[in-house]
């Protein structure tokens, strides 16, 4: 039988499974097994499932995750988090939607302290969901800026997306993290401007709070200073070359501990509920991955992703045009694949592609992180949906996963248009690494 067809018949079984409310990981682990049994032998399948998981639980690269999921946590039981949450709720609090808002503003502080997409979904869910049910806004509203707010994490640096396309592109890592800060916040800013047009649109999505005088606002901002000394501390340590992006992880982590005990808001009972809380996550996150490795071999060998890029290289049509297609591609993939794994498929074979159009790869490396965003918030590997929706069951009790999906759909469209925007003016990614490394 055509491996293609195999492989479109994979993926119909898996997206059939994951509505029965199977694990997401062991869906895409058994899938994956199954047909690259079917294509090869069973031994050879056997073989992918130890390798795969053995690679995800030891490669040296992948320890950035638990260690950034670490930092995050140790900043959330130290109330980082929820300082900068608070924060941002003096800010935008009193009008319509301004938890979410302010949501979405701690999501992107968090996002450069924590450098992973799950952990800062994970954590800002634990402390924005019970704030905005308690002020009756609506779950889809709720559920959907957190998950894709926690997206922010792969775009402000640090982000372990930028690393691989760095490292298999040869570009500078460093370059790759400052082009992602305005970016960052270009992002955030259509978040909000989304939650706005919402909630006007449909004012019981997010009820007003309460508001704030000046001074009020004024003195919330001494909840930053502690973001801004690890964001200094780690950035700062990898663009001076001191250490790499997983020793900064390491470092960003002892840096969040040393700040929350020399200022006296760490306690035993935080620092053990920290290392249960990284260790659920990171086994969590870290199956997921298998799972997406193993479904993402599967699919190489059915020569699916290959064949797209292909097809997507030979058009003869403006740059622009093939450029709106690979960007199609990388949409429809990340629908179905694990981010890394996408990346680690197709930047090999789009890459040269790119670069003959004439694209600037710093730029490219931004629209394809833009672009696995959507992947971490659309059906059926949408990982910080299910993360979310995992922590929900917990603080606030079981919401639908159709209703987090549905809330997710909006801030898509903001993607989407962030993407045209640093399309039309590419100034926006390219302005701070001209500045600092040319």
């Amino acid at each position: 039988m055509n491996p293609t067809l195999i492989g479109i018949i994979g993926l119909l079984v898996m997206l059939a499974v994951f509505m029965t409310g199977m694990p997401v990981a062991y869906v895409m682990a058994i899938v994956g097994y199954v047909g690259f049994s079917f294509l090869t032998s069973g031994s050879s399948g056997l073989s992918l499932i130890s390798a795969n998981i053995y690679e995800a639980f030891s490669s040296y690269g992948l320890t950035t995750i638990p260690l950034f999921i670490l930092m995050g946590q140790f900043a959330f039981n130290s109330g980082i988090g929820r300082r900068l949450y608070d924060t941002a709720y003096k800010y935008f609090g009193n009008i319509r939607g301004g938890l979410a808002m302010a949501t979405i503003a701690a999501c992107t502080a968090f996002g450069a302290v924590c450098g992973s997409s799950p952990a800062t979904a994970a954590t800002m869910s634990t402390v924005g969901l019970p704030e905005m049910r308690r002020y009756r806004y609506a779950d889809a509203l709720a559920t959907g800026c957190v998950a894709s707010g926690g997206g922010l994490g792969m775009v402000m640096p640090p982000s372990v997306v930028m690393i691989v396309y760095g490292v298999l592109t040869e570009q500078s890592i460093g370059a790759l993290f400052v082009a992602g800060i305005l970016p960052a916040i270009l992002i955030a800013l259509l978040f909000i401007i989304t939650i706005y047009i919402w909630c006007r649109m449909d004012p019981t999505q997010g009820p007003p709070g309460q508001k704030f005088t000046w001074a009020e606002k004024l003195k919330s901002l001494v909840g930053m200073i502690d973001t801004m000394i690890v964001f200094v501390l780690v950035i700062g340590g990898m663009f001076v070359g001191l250490f790499t992006p997983t020793e900064a992880a390491g470092v960003g982590a002892f840096g969040v501990l040393a700040v929350s005990v020399i200022r006296k808001r760490m306690t035993w009972k935080a620092f053990v509920a920290s290392l249960e809380e990284t260790l659920r996550t990171s086994c969590m996150v870290m199956m997921l991955i298998a799972g997406a490795i193993i479904f993402g071999k599967f699919l190489a060998i059915t020569r699916i992703p290959f064949n797209i890029a292909s097809w997507v290289g030979g058009f003869d049509l403006p740059p622009f045009l093939i450029m709106t297609a690979i960007v199609i591609v990388y949409i429809i993939g990340g629908c179905v694949m694990d981010a890394l794994a996408l990346v680690m498929l197709t930047i090999p074979i789009f890459y040269p592609v790119v670069m003959n159009l004439g694209y600037d790869p710093i730029w490219f490396g931004l629209v394809i992180v833009l672009v696995t965003q959507i992947g971490v918030i659309t059906p059926p590997v949408g990982i910080n949906v299910y993360v979310v929706y995992g922590v929900a069951q917990g603080v606030v009790g079981k919401i639908p996963l159709e209703t987090i999906f549905k809330g997710v759909f909006p801030f898509l469209i903001a993607i989407i248009a962030g993407i045209i925007i640093i399309t039309i003016f590419p100034q926006i990614v390219l302005y701070l690494p001209n500045l600092m490394y040319y």
